[in-house]
């Protein structure tokens, strides 16, 4: 049976604007010679509302959309700092999956309108709290999305109610479909050329594929995800992570090709951990979860 036919997989279907109650968590971390180690914990949003889709600017700037005022904003939080603010210019729309460009101080971000439009945008920053928007990708209701590098990106399009893979150049706007029935979890593999994605096979389960867009466009299968999961992220080349409930997970293919755990953070009041990222020292890595004391039986 054909999965993806169902809309709730759809980060701003109508189900979603009524946004959970998620907070961003920032960890550090330490890697040993067998395992990946948590040193600490902290919520950084601290956020009545929808607090997610993180992703590191630097290793000390951290984006994310988040909560202010009832409306979904470009959020920026500087690490060591403890300092968030709002990075984009007040829209009637709410702004989704924040990230910066890999060579340029431009930041990228799909935006909701009220009328319905859902289209992915540049955000020149001119000062805090006044980037302009500028139109991307004009005939494409982008969902999710990852760099190449400042002119091509591999996203997630709603298409006829469903998600298509497609690659995009947005200086010249050409288009290339690369798969159906693809994931929001879309990652560029660091010290790589290549950006990873997932698919979602007959059985509903997310399976993992790499792809390099500038050369042959030819995808291979990496691994599939655990059931019920649907975010991954690269720590380094060959190894993945994942969340799933208050557990951190591993996949090193150089080691053991299979899924370990690395972390327990329950005793942070961590649950229902999903979108993960690292920072480009490894030095770190971000997650949502929603806070175990307010998670409901």
């Amino acid at each position: 049976m054909k999965i993806l036919q169902i809309t709730f997989l759809f980060l701003y279907a109508s189900t979603l604007l009524a946004q959970e109650e998620t907070e961003i968590y920032l960890i550090d971390l330490q890697k040993t010679e067998d395992s990946i180690v948590v040193k600490s914990v902290e919520n950084i949003s601290k956020n009545i509302g929808y607090d997610s889709q993180p992703s590191f600017a630097s290793n000390y700037e951290l984006l994310y959309s988040g909560t202010e005022n009832g409306q979904t904003e470009i959020m920026l939080y500087t690490v060591g700092l403890d300092k968030k603010l709002r990075v984009n210019k007040k829209t009637p729309g709410g702004e989704y999956s924040p990230q910066k460009f890999p060579n340029s101080a431009r930041i990228a971000a799909v935006r909701l309108d009220t009328t319905g439009l859902q289209r992915l945008y540049s955000y020149d920053i001119i000062n805090e709290q006044q980037a302009t928007s500028t139109e991307l990708l004009a005939d494409y209701k982008v969902a999710y999305y990852a760099f190449q590098d400042d002119n091509n990106i591999v996203a997630s399009v709603i298409i006829n109610n469903e998600l298509e893979l497609i690659k995009a150049n947005l200086i010249t706007g050409e288009v290339k479909n690369i798969t159906t029935n693809s994931g929001r979890s879309i990652h560029k593999i660091p010290g790589s050329d290549s950006i990873s994605y997932t698919a979602v096979n007959e059985d509903g389960i997310h399976e993992i594929y790499v792809i390099n867009i500038m050369d042959d466009n030819e995808s291979f299968y990496v691994c599939d995800l655990p059931i019920g999961i649907q975010d991954h992220c690269w720590y380094s080349v060959s190894e993945l992570l994942i969340g799933s409930g208050s557990k951190l997970y591993s996949y090193d293919f150089f080691g053991n090709a299979k899924w370990e755990e690395i972390a327990d953070l329950t005793s942070y009041n961590i649950s229902e951990i999903n979108r993960i990222t690292v920072s480009p020292d490894k030095s770190k890595i971000a997650l949502v979860a929603t806070p175990l004391l307010t998670t409901k039986e």
